[in-house]
């Protein structure tokens, strides 16, 4: 019966009927009336039986498909749960994503913010950098944050006037009454910035000339016009703004720096400047403990004079001890001599001198000095001995 279980009630009533017409079918094809009568008696009961089973198979289905929708509503429920619950975490999962997601875009947002302030930093230092007058600003700038940092007020000065009309964009007032260091900040960059520009061999060698006719006629200009005899040193710096310009300068234009030696004129870096600031500030700071070397001076003859009344009034004071320590020793002598005394005053024998006669007149004796007692005057003999 198997098989019948995919038919509906429906269709196994038409399966029914359809095998009731088949069987009377038959039974008229072979004929015989009473046969075909009891024929379908049987087919009658056939059907009955079949009713009943249909009826007991309807019930059967009906129960197992309660069960089945049953189960189906409770798998449906617990999946309903599972996706609920699943969609939940999902959806708690999304908004911590989506929180830190927004965090970071935060981030994001302020760093490009910054890249944007700093584009626009770089923008304006190229602008700086390109323009002849406000590149010899920042390099002037540098320089004097440079001076600053290093040296005290007044050991330095800042676009002074010579006597040429010149003006140098840094003086530093030497030692001893030397004449002033000049610093120039005034470096030629547009040969260079060609020069770090040029696509092509030819294009550099052009740009190389370039610098270092730019870079010669810069060195000449500032030894005529800042090394003034009796005015200035026989000296003066040529402050280069970047270490990278300096170094390719020194290993790749040897013939700049024997040039640039031969009229005295030093190029410097950062570093170096700084270095040679150090330098002057020592150099400053023993000047003035020269120029204060005659006071210090006077407070040690001072102090030498202080030392020697020190000395005469410890000496004072060792004799004034020597006194003292002195009578502490005559002192103890007296009272050694009291101690001896007294022992022989102890070892006097009184009886003796009772015994003798009363008419025996006394010998002279000096005046004793008289002890006076309760039984009356005891004179006694005192001697004095060293």
């Amino acid at each position: 019966m198997a098989w019948l279980s995919g038919f509906g009630p429906g269709g196994l009533v038409a399966l029914a009927v359809g095998v009731l017409l088949i069987g009377v079918l038959f039974l008229r094809r072979n004929g015989g009336r009473d046969q075909a009568e009891a024929q379908m008696a049987e087919l009658m009961r056939a059907q009955a039986d079949l009713n009943g089973r249909l009826a007991a198979m309807a019930d059967v289905f009906g129960t197992r498909q309660a069960e089945l929708n049953q189960s189906i509503g409770q798998r449906l429920d617990g999946m309903s749960q599972r996706i609920g619950a699943t969609l939940t975490e999902q959806t708690r999962h999304t908004h911590e994503n989506l929180r830190r997601l927004q965090e970071r875009l935060a981030v994001i947002d302020a760093a490009q913010s910054n890249i944007q302030t700093l584009a626009k930093d770089v923008v304006g230092l190229q602008a700086i950098l390109s323009n002849k007058q406000t590149r010899g600003a920042f390099g002037q700038a540098r320089m004097e944050a440079i001076v600053a940092d290093g040296l005290p007020m007044g050991a330095y000065a800042f676009q002074t006037t010579l006597s040429n009309g010149s003006r140098p964009d840094c003086t530093i007032r030497m030692p001893n009454g030397a004449p002033p260091l000049v610093v120039d900040a005034k470096f030629p960059l547009e040969a260079w910035n060609a020069l770090r520009a040029a696509a092509s061999p030819e294009a550099a060698r052009l740009a190389t000339q370039q610098f270092r006719r730019d870079l010669d006629t810069h060195i000449r200009d500032i030894a005529q016009k800042y090394l003034v005899t009796g005015e200035t040193q026989e000296t003066a710096f040529l402050f280069v703004p970047s270490e990278s310009i300096f170094a390719d300068i020194h290993e790749h234009h040897e013939a700049i720096i024997q040039r640039a030696q031969r009229q005295r004129i030093v190029i410097v870096s950062p570093s170096l400047l700084m270095l040679s600031i150090q330098v002057i500030q020592s150099v400053l700071k023993d000047q003035r403990m020269r120029e204060q070397a005659h006071v210090i001076q006077g407070e040690v003859a001072h102090l030498l004079g202080d030392l020697a009344r020190l000395d005469d009034r410890v000496a004072k004071l060792q004799s004034h001890f020597s006194a003292a320590q002195k009578d502490v020793e005559m002192i103890a002598v007296s009272g050694a001599k009291m101690m001896k005394r007294g022992e022989k005053i102890v070892s006097l024998d009184f009886a003796e001198t009772a015994a003798t006669p009363a008419a025996t007149p006394p010998e002279p004796q000096p005046a004793p000095r008289g002890v006076e007692s309760r039984t009356g005057l005891l004179k006694l003999r005192v001697v004095d001995e060293d």
